[in-house]
């Protein structure tokens, strides 16, 4: 079919220009309803891009991502986090009935059953109405689906321990390990590891990197521990082993 023959262009749409059965009306059959599709149409369009891209372009120079430490998969005490609009469903597998044992529940079970709900709402819900106030069914699975990720999303922001994350995102000073020397040794062997890294850059405990310490204040702490974080008793050797460790952690010295 030829441009103009037969057809009528309402938007970015085409309609025959032949009414046919069960086929509800058009826009252009009401005056002063629809516009050209160029340009008035696609210039709104791009109208409205321009104003978001200007917007996203705005905030990333305003607020830039911010870099973290190289991620250490040695480190058990890490917080993850996943991008926002993931957040309800991180949040979700945080309740018991969803986690642990009932992963499946909560990773697959629950958002399979909404997803699934609003899929077949337009199935359920076959009304010809527009007003939400006429069609009940639909716009309550709606609602129901927008306030659960509201209320997960605010869940998770607010139950997330921001501080400790920061903590243990930033960049840290670098140091020449020497993994043969008798105190790294003797922190591998009493678990230190766990909470410190594998390069003493810090985890769910601080980095032991330029602490500023004496290698007796190491010795106090690595003995009688340092709340809240460390419990005493951790160091399980030897005076001898507890003097190299303790001198071991006061020579680490960023260049």
């Amino acid at each position: 079919m030829h441009r103009g023959k037969g057809m009528k262009f309402v938007g970015d749409s085409r309609v025959p220009a032949v009414r046919k059965p069960n086929i509800p009306k058009d826009y252009s059959e009401y005056p002063g309803k629809t516009e050209a599709f160029w340009p008035n149409f696609l210039l709104k369009e791009w109208l409205v891009g321009a104003v978001f891209l200007i917007g996203y372009l705005c905030l990333t120079v305003a607020h830039p991502s911010p870099l973290e430490r190289i991620a250490d998969p040695t480190d058990t005490g890490y917080i993850p986090l996943p991008d926002w609009y993931f957040l309800f469903l991180y949040q979700l597998l945080k309740y018991s009935y969803a986690s642990g044992p009932y992963n499946v529940i909560g990773g697959f079970v629950i958002p399979g059953l909404a997803f699934g709900g609003l899929l077949l709402a337009p199935f359920l819900d076959r009304s010809t109405k527009r007003r939400p106030t006429q069609r009940p069914l639909a716009t309550g699975f709606m609602l129901l689906a927008l306030a659960a990720s509201v209320f997960l999303t605010w869940q998770a922001v607010a139950h997330h321990d921001w501080k400790k994350a920061e903590e243990q995102g930033k960049i840290v000073a670098q140091v020449d390990i020497d993994k043969n020397d008798a105190g790294y040794k003797q922190f591998q062997k009493n678990g230190c590891i766990n909470c410190h890294g594998e390069n003493l850059q810090g985890g769910a405990g601080p980095s032991l990197i330029d602490t500023g310490l004496k290698a007796e204040e190491i010795a106090k702490i690595a003995k009688n521990g340092k709340p809240p974080g460390m419990p005493a008793g951790i160091f399980k050797g030897s005076d001898e082993e507890l003097k190299q460790l303790s001198e071991f952690i006061a020579n680490l010295k960023s260049k």
